[in-house]
């Protein structure tokens, strides 16, 4: 659709706005359709703008690094947001504080904390997304989770407006917030305590060294597929159920951490989704344990 034909629920913009845009490219899994249309506000007013004067009825959902992702096939109808450059400084803020905007991504984070001798932050080393979608859902690894290091976050509503939620509006739970549906993080506020570069530095190394170790990320895969149930490790619920290397289509469970799924090269968003769910239902046999969804499904099926 080209611009000028394009219908008057949808503003123009001063950043990049692109009918039909697929998905595929933007996402770990390299799979699934294209956004009805895919958004790159140029910096946070533009996109304040955009929002207030798009049409209400109008779906809106923010796209990260596309690490913690399933598109399904048929896309994603509305508007698809991605926070580009603009959003990703990484400033200090106080003492032991930093700012960052809402598309910086983990490492990012985490290396700007150890330039300022900020210890406590070294976890976000792990997540592979950015500072919008790890605020959104409390991302965590290695015993930490944002929740424990959040001072607020500025969020853009589905209004345009700009409000600025402590971290005790954000209700937060395993994998989970109370943020609005449709708002968007474009920053949020960090705290952590004085640590000294190396010794970060050396918890950076160990995260990244046992990440490479233990999870296939030289492929065509996701974060996490599974919340871990109380009491449970996801991994260990799927290797019991006799998963490990489990096969539909061009989709697999992984044999080097039975917790992610991979793309093999020819995986359709449907059949990475339908191995989820035949996991789901092996582990629920086998354990008695119902899996939740970690990795987010969105869009049509095709």
């Amino acid at each position: 659709m080209a611009l000028e034909t394009r219908p008057a629920a949808v503003p123009t913009p001063r950043g990049k706005l692109t009918a039909h845009a697929p998905l595929a490219p933007l996402v770990w899994f390299k799979s699934g359709g294209a956004a009805q249309w895919l958004f790159e506000p140029k910096h946070a007013d533009d996109l304040a703008a955009f929002l207030r004067d798009l049409d209400p009825a109008m779906p809106v959902m923010a796209l990260g690094l596309g690490s913690n992702l399933i598109v399904r096939d048929g896309g994603v109808p509305g508007v698809v947001v991605r926070l580009g450059k603009a959003f990703g400084a990484v400033e200090r803020a106080g003492e032991t504080m930093l700012t960052a905007g809402g598309g910086a991504s983990g490492i990012a984070v985490s290396s700007a904390a150890r330039d300022a001798g900020i210890a406590g932050l070294e976890f976000l080393r792990g997540i592979p997304g950015t500072v919008g979608g790890f605020v959104r859902m409390n991302g965590g690894a290695y015993g930490r989770e944002v929740a424990d290091i959040l001072v607020s976050a500025d969020v853009l509503l589905r209004s345009g407006e700009r409000v600025t939620l402590p971290v005790q509006a954000l209700g937060y739970t395993y994998r989970h917030s109370d943020l609005p549906e449709g708002a968007i993080v474009i920053a949020a506020t960090l705290k952590g305590v004085h640590g000294d570069p190396a010794a970060i530095q050396a918890e950076m190394d160990r995260i990244a060294e046992a990440r490479e170790s233990s999870q296939p990320l030289r492929t065509k895969t996701g974060g996490s597929t599974f919340k871990n149930p109380p009491g449970h490790k996801a991994w260990q619920l799927v290797d019991d159920a006799g998963c490990r290397g489990l096969k539909l289509g061009g989709a697999q469970v992984s044999d080097k951490h039975t917790n992610f799924l991979i793309n093999t090269g020819t995986a359709t968003s449907a059949e990475i989704e339908a191995l989820g769910e035949e996991v789901r239902a092996r582990v629920k046999a086998k354990s008695g344990v119902t899996l939740d969804w970690e990795i987010q499904r969105v869009g049509v099926a095709g």
